[in-house]
């Protein structure tokens, strides 16, 4: 029996119903002025173009940063007015905050917006017309799409859920969350992860299959090379994250008992696999950071990155490393000494293939004439605070210190610094790097700048509190609290939240008032400085091949398929979550048949 009915509109909490309400009046004004940007979006949505995809990427993880920030900032408010005082949210709509910040934050702006860099410099820089399979591509960017609108649309119909962004049994279990929004947090990252996993298979292709035939793998670009062990990662790592997730599903919905400890299940299997995923995804997602950044020095210095094969063993050594590391994020679950001591050696030994990239960032510059511009400056904020974050997660990697410090604001100090710092501005770096590539337009190197300092301080500002917070005993999530220590820490951090939007708002203004880009050969720059083309003085190979694909039209398929089985999809999820079961199934039928259809398309 279907559990959809008007009494499941969140009519209680009044932040929902006013955010909603103002979006609706907003889009009612604003239509009449947005069918010009419609209308591109309908001949971007059905094109098989990498370039076009790899833009609607960028254009959903810049939305979804806005959108996962605004919970972030509520969190923020909420902590440092609730000292003695209940503060503003509700304990329901608090804990579907800081659930749907960690889910948004990871899974709808960090993935895509690394997928759509992917997307757009892996076919240019290895000389491909497009990626393997570009419808595909296109399915991928759709069921993407449609599995935020799923999680998004638990906001007004039901709920989100409230048991933190990995939902861990027993609280995911029936009996603690019966209620509706596990289910979307189930269904919706489910097809994120497939649609992860199609393009993950895609760029692996890509990369091994659609290279021109003299650019051998050692010759490789050091971004390219970070792509393909990402991929990789992605490949082995995800289907784990989709078994446990059906497993969940099946938990929850016909009473399997994998995870219900009271009738023999086992809660820490899920906990196991669920970071058997969940670390290998920190690389999948930094890699890809760390080879932007390798391009950028050796673009910027005019020469090869200081020890290209060590680099890249590095890179391999932590694509193999990530998967012998995941107990870590649980050694309070008293696993024993000899399971403990063994993952804190492997934390600390997948540290040194990160400290060698390091070193040969610092001496790629070092011996070079020292240049300094925004790129350089994004390098040195990145080098800060990811290096902090680093010696944080060396002190969490130690048993007897995490067992303090577990669960603590420490731990959310640490996480922040790694993502935001080493993740975030490796994007952003790479987006404004190869933003004349993307665009061809420029970003005004001294907006740039300015924009820069507002990121740096404001996650300085607002994250190194936490360290202090987390030593002096406060837990992550805290909702209400008496020391009146913390709140003047708080208070610190909610400024420098601030300084976070601010830098967010003049980031996307940047964008808009760039300059307009004169298309000549310099732009190649932008694209492709492997310093082994240069060694081996063959780059004008590359150059004819790279300037044909960025400046020449090519024909590109369309279809409006892979949007039609990406909403059916969409539709089956929707009325599984609210037991429409029979017409669950016709949505499966329509998805088999369009399925059909594409492969013989």
């Amino acid at each position: 029996m279907s559990r959809l009915n008007l009494n499941v509109i969140p009519t209680n909490e009044s932040i929902i119903i006013i955010l909603f309400s103002i979006i609706i009046i907003l889009l009612v004004v604003f239509f009449p002025f947005l069918t010009a940007f419609f209308q591109k979006i309908k001949n971007y949505s059905t094109s098989f173009n990498h370039k076009k995809i790899g833009k609607l990427y960028l254009i959903m993880a810049f939305l979804m940063l806005i959108r996962g920030f605004v919970d972030a900032l509520m969190m923020r408010l909420q902590q440092f007015l609730s000292c003695n005082h209940q503060g503003y949210l509700s304990i329901n709509h608090y804990s579907q905050i800081f659930t749907a910040h960690g889910v948004i934050m990871i899974f709808f702006v960090a993935m895509p917006f690394m997928i759509g860099i992917m997307n757009i410099i892996i076919p240019l820089q290895i000389g491909s017309i497009d990626v393997a399979f570009p419808s595909l591509n296109l399915l991928s960017f759709w069921l993407n799409f449609f599995s935020i609108l799923l999680i998004n649309t638990s906001l007004l119909l039901g709920e989100f859920s409230k048991i933190g962004w990995l939902s861990y049994p027993p609280l995911s279990e029936k009996t603690f969350s019966p209620w509706v929004g596990v289910d979307y947090w189930i269904w919706s990252l489910q097809i994120s992860g497939i649609s992860t996993l199609l393009s993950s298979i895609n760029f692996i292709t890509t990369i091994i299959k659609c290279r021109q035939k003299n650019l051998f793998f050692f010759k490789l670009p050091i971004f390219i090379w970070t792509c393909f062990c990402s991929n990789i990662l992605i490949l082995v790592a995800f289907p784990i994250l989709n078994i446990i997730i059906l497993l969940l599903f099946l938990d929850r919905n016909f009473n399997f008992r994998f995870f219900t400890s009271f009738y023999g299940g086992q809660q820490m299997t899920y906990i196991n696999l669920i970071w058997a995923w969940g670390h290998p995804e920190v690389y999948i997602l930094i890699l890809p950071s760390f080879g932007i950044f390798s391009e950028i020095l050796s673009s910027k210095y005019k020469k090869p990155i200081f020890s290209y094969n060590s680099l890249l063993y590095a890179t391999i050594s932590i694509t193999l490393l990530s998967f012998v590391v995941w107990l870590h994020h649980f050694f309070t679950m008293g696993s024993g000494f000899s399971t403990s001591i063994f993952f804190s050696i492997t934390t600390m030994i997948i540290a040194i293939p990160t400290g060698v990239k390091i070193y040969n960032w610092i001496f790629t510059i070092f011996y070079s004439n020292k240049i300094i511009d925004s790129y350089i400056i994004w390098f040195i904020a990145f080098l800060i605070i990811f290096s902090i974050g680093g010696f944080a997660g060396i002190i969490l990697s130690i048993p007897s210190l995490d067992f303090i410090f577990h669960n603590s604001m420490f731990l959310i100090a640490h996480f922040h610094s790694v993502i935001i710092g080493g993740v975030l501005f490796g994007y952003l770096a790479g987006l404004q790097y190869w933003f004349p590539i993307i665009f061809n337009r420029e970003i005004y190197e001294i907006v740039s700048i300015i924009n820069i300092f507002f990121w740096f301080f404001g996650v300085i500002i607002t994250f190194f509190p936490f360290y202090l917070l987390g030593y002096y005993g406060m837990n992550r999530r805290t909702l209400f609290y008496n020391n009146l220590y913390w709140s003047k820490l708080l208070l610190i951090s909610f400024f420098g939240s601030f300084l976070i939007l601010i830098a967010i708002l003049f980031q996307i203004t940047s964008f808009f008032f760039s300059k307009k880009n004169k298309v000549n050969i310099s732009n190649y720059e932008f694209l492709f400085s492997n310093h082994q083309i240069r060694i081996h003085k063959n780059d004008f190979l590359y150059k004819r091949y790279f300037l044909k694909n960025i400046y020449f039209n090519h024909f590109h398929k369309k279809s409006i398929l892979p949007f039609l089985i990406s909403l059916n999809i969409f539709l089956m999820s929707f009325s599984i979550i609210w037991y429409y079961w029979f017409k669950s199934i016709i949505f499966i039928i329509t998805i088999i048949i369009l399925t059909i259809f594409l492969i013989y398309e």
